[in-house]
């Protein structure tokens, strides 16, 4: 061997070989979000990359996990939630992994004993409604959802189709929840004979017909009780009233949790626990209300002023067990669409 061979031997021999990184990915519906610095920082920690795959909405989400679930497209899979919950845990998707940081979490959301999933947020779906044009029309806006029983209301408002939506179907559980089955499609009748409108999704609804966001008509629409800090945020001018307004009134709301899950057949089972823990760190919880306008899991993570000012809670939220949903889901949307469908 050459002594030119023999030197590049040696120097070669001295350089540190760095291991390749692993890549994370992780299965997302469309609606997430959380900033690129977060993610940089469980990457520089963690030496590896995290790719992002998004499912379309949360149902469709679910269904690409289940029909890939021999031969898993991510190693953890986010938002599935208590609406989709049951299902999702039948079908046997998810490695248990109880987070240390679990003990930070909001002891009301941790909806499976077993660990297989673990809450990253929530958010209470409810009646938005527009201040000003309820102000100009010298109207009473609606105090609770049983307002909309009488057609002055009912002709104001927009919701989604619980078939397409996640926010419809959580309305959708709302009411049964209020009312009980037989009443709750009772209810339903009334809002169609008073002119109610139904748009495939929140899109539609919020920009397309609500009066505070869009040039539509309605100004009352199904959205979330978050919705006026995001308004305010948004806003070109930082305002000390939000122009929107959420119906928060006991039983009038559905607080959706949602939840991540290591996939079983993860080839980074270690790294997907870190990712876990990740998510219920300060710096992702804290991340979760400007990026998806949604309360953190964790309890004591520091909020932004716009929610602290602007973002409000169900007390008392409307509640279906994840069971029980899971059992009657499909009925209830069929029974929905025969009433509202011309």
């Amino acid at each position: 061997m050459s002594r030119l061979v023999c030197a590049l031997v040696l120097v070669l021999g001295a350089l540190p070989i760095r291991a390749t990184a692993e890549e994370l990915t992780v299965l997302v519906h469309d609606s997430f979000s959380i900033s690129k610095e977060t993610v940089a920082r469980f990457e520089a920690e963690h030496n590896c990359t995290v790719r992002f795959l998004q499912g379309g909405d949360a149902g469709l989400t679910l269904n690409q996990a289940i029909l890939t679930k021999h031969a898993p497209l991510a190693d953890v899979l986010f938002g599935v939630d208590n609406t989709f919950l049951s299902r999702a845990l039948k079908e046997d998707l998810f490695e248990p992994y109880r987070s240390p940081a679990l003990a930070r979490v909001r002891p009301e959301l941790v909806l499976d004993p077993e660990h297989r999933v673990t809450p990253i947020d929530f958010g209470d779906v409810c009646l938005n409604y527009d201040r000003a044009w309820f102000a100009a029309q010298g109207m009473t806006p609606p105090q609770d959802i049983m307002d909309l029983m009488r057609p002055e209301y009912a002709r104001l408002l927009v919701v989604e189709n619980p078939a397409t939506s996640s926010p419809g179907l959580a309305f959708l559980l709302t009411t049964i929840a209020r009312f009980g089955e037989d009443e709750a499609f009772a209810f339903w009748e009334r809002l169609k004979t008073g002119g109610v409108l139904v748009r495939p999704g929140w899109k539609d609804a919020y920009w397309g017909d609500f009066t505070a966001a869009s040039k539509g008509q309605r100004p009352i629409v199904v959205s979330y009780a978050t919705s006026p800090a995001a308004e305010v945020y948004f806003g070109k001018n930082a305002t000390a009233e939000a122009p929107t307004a959420a119906v928060l009134t006991p039983g009038a709301a559905f607080r959706q949790v949602e939840f991540a899950g290591i996939l079983k057949g993860t080839k980074h089972p270690e790294l997907a626990r870190r990712w876990i823990d990740f998510m219920l760190s300060d710096a992702f919880q804290e991340d979760i209300p400007l990026q998806m306008f949604v309360f953190p899991a964790v309890h004591d993570v520091r909020l932004p002023e716009v929610f602290t000012r602007h973002a409000r809670m169900a007390e008392s939220p409307a509640w279906i067990t994840p069971e029980r949903i899971a059992a009657h889901r499909e009925a209830w949307i069929t029974r929905w669409n025969r009433i509202m469908t011309p």
